[in-house]
């Protein structure tokens, strides 16, 4: 490790005073909580960017801010585990960055991003995660976490590795198939990082298309003279994607490892996962363009890495629905189309990626919900739970539930909107999904506690946002196996939260094996307030009519009060 790294500081998140200092308190009333495991009538009650009770008629400081959201779901913030913002390449910048990448995410109810830390070939992790901060910290408006890139393989690397996930916050590696001569690890090396991972808690993901035989395809294609946006996905064949994504599930069973494929676009591809699931622990991940777009135009706006798939967003979803995929990203890498035409007579020279982080969720709520193949709960699985599961920050992230932070999306499922790049909010002139009518739109966007989007307006806040560490060993990757029987039978074998701090980063809470004082899951009938026990013989305001807001509540008055208890573990389908 060079000097300079050792002696670098962590970036400090910089928040205005006035934001340090709000109490934000807000009460979300009338709507439907819907959780990966149930859907409830509940009110929300927020304050200091927490989720601090759950319940009716429940007693709230004056000055509260109060939504009342009846007819909509109240949803948890979608977590977006696959963005590319101010991505660099060849000299080409993609044309978000991490202000206006996060500002789009809110406009379309995604209140959490997970971005890439990309070093060249030969470079230190760590430093290139200094350097990622630095850009991130300062202009997200939203939460954000990172992935480290695998781009090369040494021993330093393996160690860095280790000084990541143990001292920055980082439990996730991405290893690339494909690339040849730039970022592309042979078998050994992916070998070695998949079981550097396994020591390590981490998780192992992957990019699968097989690099050697593209590299050949490529050079075969431009000698015959085609140079055209056809040429990327003739030389990218489905079988080329489909061999990638066994020889990486090969691996991982050799390891007894887990192992997660990112970005399947693919039916031949993602049917290979189901018979390692037995054996292994496969995360099979997709993009939402793949699911939103069923016919590819040869076009260089959809040029994106695998290439999209004609005729496969049905299959894709019915395997999501069925639980045999578990996670929905973006993949959101945009360009101008001034910069896709760049590659007009060499098509290896087309900038991939494609947007995608603002249009996900609505995407995702008109091919699986609205289509009826999948239910709400399911929606949220796979938007925002699973991956929240799966990197280790739920239930900080991921749920609604008393303790939670308050990243919550307000779901109008009967309104439509039609996605169009000129009314999107970033930065590129392009939109994949472009004339689409889409079913389901936020109404409100809270991020930390903060109304960020409302009446079609977003309000983001220049570094409102913080990164949130990513704790490895996820009991829900790593636990015994009666712990992974959550994802299937509904109970949950996590009991607590506790605080945990990585070098350099914000407070966060994480998964407990073991009990701690503040239990998420707890077996009693009502949420903990944090006011303390009741004295012998005083009223329990919490189980009385009175409310401080029954003149803006319609509701019929009740004997008592249930407060409902937080989710914590039955999920819609089985996840593994």
């Amino acid at each position: 490790m060079s000097t300079n790294i050792q002696e670098m500081s962590a970036p400090v998140k910089k928040v205005p005073i006035h934001l340090q200092s709000s109490q934000n308190r807000l009460l979300i009333k009338h709507g439907k909580v819907v959780n990966a495991h149930e859907i409830i009538d509940t009110d929300v009650y927020i304050e200091d960017g927490i989720i601090k009770e759950l319940g009716k008629n429940l007693i709230i400081p004056g000055g509260t801010r109060i939504l009342d959201v009846r007819g909509m779901y109240i949803l948890p913030g979608g977590i977006d585990p696959h963005t590319h913002f101010a991505f660099e390449k060849s000299g080409m910048k993609s044309a978000d960055d991490f202000y206006q990448g996060t500002k789009a995410a809110i406009a379309g109810g995604t209140t959490m991003i997970m971005d890439f830390v990309f070093p060249e070939s030969g470079e230190s992790l760590v430093e290139a995660f200094y350097l990622r901060r630095n850009a991130a910290d300062g202009q997200v408006c939203c939460d954000y976490s990172l992935h480290a890139c695998v781009t090369w393989w040494s021993e330093e690397v393996k160690k860095e590795m280790e000084e990541l996930c143990n001292k920055h916050g980082i439990n996730s590696f991405k290893m690339f198939m494909a690339y040849k001569n730039e970022y592309m690890l042979n078998d050994c090396n992916l070998y070695s990082a998949f079981d550097t991972c396994k020591e390590l808690g981490a998780i192992p993901m992957v990019h699968a298309e097989n690099g050697d035989i593209i590299d050949q395809n490529v050079k075969k294609l431009l000698s015959e003279g085609v140079t055209g946006p056809e040429g990327h996905a003739i030389s990218r064949p489905e079988i080329i994607e489909a061999e990638a994504v066994n020889r990486a599930c090969v691996i991982a069973n050799q390891v007894k490892g887990p192992v997660y494929i990112d970005g399947l676009t693919s039916k031949r591809a993602a049917d290979i996962l189901a018979p390692y699931r037995e054996e292994n622990k496969v995360i099979g991940a997709v993009m939402a363009s793949s699911l939103g777009i069923d016919i590819i135009s040869s076009s260089f706006s959809t040029v994106t890495d695998p290439p999209l798939r004609s005729h496969s967003s049905l299959h894709l979803i019915q395997l999501l629905a069925d639980g045999y995929l578990q996670v929905t990203g973006s993949d959101d890498c945009t360009y101008t189309s001034e910069q896709k035409s760049v590659g007009k007579s060499d098509f290896t020279q087309i900038p991939a990626g494609v947007n995608g982080v603002e249009d996900r969720m609505s995407v995702i709520w008109e091919k699986g919900v609205e289509s009826g193949a999948m239910d709400p709960q399911q929606f949220v699985a796979i938007t925002s739970a699973n991956a929240a599961k799966i990197f280790n920050i739920y239930p900080q992230k991921g749920c609604i539930a008393v303790g939670s932070d308050a990243d919550i999306v307000v779901w109008n499922h009967r309104k439509t909107r039609t996605i169009s790049a000129k009314t999107h909010h970033q930065a590129t002139d392009v939109n994949i999904f472009e004339g689409m009518v889409v079913h389901g739109v936020p109404e409100f966007v809270i991020v930390n506690g903060r109304v960020c989007f409302e009446e079609g307006e977003v309000k983001p806040v220049q570094g409102f946002g913080k990164f949130i560490p990513t704790l490895p060993f996820p009991p829900f990757i790593y636990g015994s196996d009666s712990d992974l029987l959550m994802f299937s039978n509904g109970e949950s074998k996590v009991d607590g939260l506790k605080e945990d701090k990585a070098e350099g980063s914000e407070k966060s809470f994480s998964s407990a094996t073991e009990k701690s004082d503040y239990d998420m899951f707890p077996d009693r009938a009502a949420h903990a307030t944090g006011k303390g026990a009741r004295h012998e013989g005083q009223r329990n305001l919490q189980e009385s009519t009175f409310s401080i807001s029954c003149e803006l509540d319609d509701t019929s008055r009740r004997s008592c009060i249930r407060v409902y208890n937080p989710p914590g573990g039955k999920s819609s389908g089985s996840f593994w």
